[in-house]
């Protein structure tokens, strides 16, 4: 064959293979986040967030839930940019003020992280990653493995609290609207299975699981549990001042593991997502396999956590980057 008809055979080969194959930025795969993003502006950054969230944990143990309490609270809500910690304006309402932020706190000691990132360097590390950073660095406190993540995010300029309920997946919803809201976000059935694990620590307000048992017990509740529920939420109206509250997990109520899938198999959630990831025909069987490996199970948490912290963020020209991570920077304005 003529050279020349076998270089038009291969143009047009490649063409055509090329209106095919769409590129990864087309797919979506390529949202500009890398692994150690600040390596030549701020190679210490990931070091220090990291001795921040040791010393903070050392100090104040429950800063670790809230650290994998803020990655889920605002990536799920359209983006992960730090949109949470914004405090409210004359304008808008808060994201962390709104009912379904009820018992977020310890947002003080993130102005903490920034501050010591902020001396290293000034107006570089963005709010977002040191959101999910802290987040990633609290679940190793916890007993989780380390979970390599991608950085690069910058900072949104507005709270999101008009859309909360939105795309935030609530404990009451149906297990399809969770599944559903989490698979908007790309996180599979076994990957939100994963992530409802984070109930394996902390713990849980009576004013969220009353319902269960007043005026009558909710008869899926192991009844063996029950007393217990009902010597630490003893008032149907539970006082929100009180701080009234259930641990998640009485056996290891400080390490991320996998007793959790346990409890549920056994009616010991507290919540009624718990219930329902333990019965519904969808989630039941990554549930019993988690149950029986920790490895399955941290193997699935550390791949729902990257894709959750690396839903929508905002990279390269977009936002900003906060001097303070509650307060926009001055004279900016949402596009």
């Amino acid at each position: 064959m003529a050279p020349k008809l076998l270089t038009l055979l291969a143009v047009l080969s490649f063409s055509a293979l090329s209106l095919l194959t769409p590129s990864l930025a087309e797919e979506g795969q390529d949202n500009g986040l890398v692994m150690n993003f600040y390596k030549e502006t701020c190679p210490q950054a990931e070091d220090i967030i990291k001795e921040q969230v040791k010393l903070l944990y050392k100090r104040h143990k429950n800063t670790a839930f809230s650290w994998l309490r803020n990655i889920f609270h605002d990536c799920a809500v359209q983006s992960c940019d730090a949109s949470l910690l914004l405090d409210s304006t004359r304008r808008s309402l808060s994201e962390k003020e709104t009912d379904r932020s009820f018992g977020l706190r310890n947002f003080r000691y993130i102005e903490t992280i920034k501050e010591a990132v902020e001396r290293e360097c000034p107006g570089v590390v963005s709010c977002a990653d040191i959101l999910v950073l802290s987040a990633r660095d609290g679940i190793v406190s916890l007993g989780s493995p380390h979970i390599p993540l991608k950085t690069g995010r910058r900072d949104g300029r507005r709270s999101r609290a008009d859309v909360v309920e939105e795309f935030l997946p609530d404990h009451n919803e149906s297990i399809s609207s969770v599944l559903d809201k989490f698979g908007a976000m790309g996180i599979d059935t076994p990957g939100v299975v994963a992530l409802l694990g984070a109930h394996s620590v902390g713990r849980t307000h009576c004013v969220k699981l009353v319902h269960r048992l007043y005026p009558e017990i909710d008869s899926a509740l192991n009844p063996d549990h029950v007393p217990h529920m009902l010597k630490k939420c003893p008032d149907a109206i539970p006082d929100p001042k009180a701080v009234q509250y259930v641990r998640n997990d009485r056996g290891t109520p400080m390490i991320l593991d996998n007793n959790y899938y346990r409890n549920i198999l056994d009616n010991k959630g507290l919540l009624i997502v718990d219930h329902q990831l333990a019965n519904d025909k969808r989630t039941k069987p990554y549930v019993k396999k988690m149950a029986k490996s920790q490895d399955y199970f941290f193997k699935e948490f550390s791949r729902a956590i990257a894709l959750l912290s690396e839903n929508n963020p905002l990279t390269g020209t977009k936002g900003e980057i906060r001097k303070q991570c509650n307060v926009a920077n001055k004279h900016h304005e949402e596009p």
